[in-house]
């Protein structure tokens, strides 16, 4: 049984209409957010229990829980093959190949899902699972963005490739910026791991290296903020307003 905590990722599971087992809220707690929790579930039928804030605070590992844990049935996972399938000229689909932090992996759905993304694919091992950091670090967008899971990224592009997808990598050894590059059809973003960045046989897939260009002392962005940048490019070349 998955547990989820924090105000914004259990909210997004009721307005969602996940099956809950049950969600607990901390005596005392009291704000129109938590009430909006507390009333969903009841029109739900989804049980509702009140415990002291010690209890949540154990439950929840010492992690912010601001006064509510959700119990719930794990995220199904989607299936590429629909996905692409289902894909549109423009379709947008993100890659994020062995990111370790979940509090990474939650902000890049979050910025995912806020770009318009179809997706997220991430690969079954050396990489963070959806854990309730993960969900609470994504604010609700882990409820609203399908996820893949694949045993093989490379094999993954390739079957992009086929349906007529464009690769482009982030990397810091790229060799143009993300808005020298056309993201406006149908696009592949591909994230490397935390420190290591893209694997070889994965940049080698790709039809382009992007970097972004660093001003300061400090020679690369975090994984989540660099793919908010990408991804927001993608944004602005699709709105009509880039070139």
């Amino acid at each position: 049984m998955n547990r989820i905590i924090g105000i914004h990722a259990v909210e997004a599971l009721v307005e969602a209409g996940r099956p809950l087992d049950r969600v607990l809220i901390a005596k005392g707690s009291t704000n129109s957010r938590l009430q909006k929790i507390i009333d969903g579930c009841r029109a739900r039928g989804v049980p509702v229990r009140f415990e002291p804030r010690a209890n949540l605070d154990r439950l929840a590992d010492r992690g912010a829980h601001q006064g509510v844990i959700a119990y719930g049935a794990r995220k199904p996972m989607a299936r590429l093959e629909d996905l692409m399938e289902a894909a549109g000229d423009d379709a947008l689909f993100v890659i994020a190949d062995g990111v370790q932090d979940p509090h990474n992996l939650g902000a890049i759905v979050r910025s995912a899902n806020a770009a318009g993304a179809m997706a997220l694919i991430i690969p079954e091992r050396r990489a963070s699972g959806l854990t309730d950091t993960v969900a609470k670090a994504a604010a609700g967008a882990l409820e609203y963005l399908p996820i893949v899971r694949v045993k093989n990224i490379n094999r993954a592009l390739d079957q992009l490739k086929e349906e007529g997808f464009w690769i482009h990598g982030l990397d810091e050894k790229g060799d143009r910026f993300p808005w020298d590059c056309d993201l406006t059809g149908k696009t592949v973003l591909v994230l490397g791991a935390e420190g290591e960045g893209l694997h070889r046989l994965t940049a080698e897939k790709c039809d382009f290296l992007m970097q972004i260009p660093m001003q300061g002392q400090v020679s690369s962005l975090n994984v989540s903020v660099a793919a908010g940048v990408a991804l927001f490019e993608a944004v602005r070349q699709r709105s009509g307003k880039g070139s």
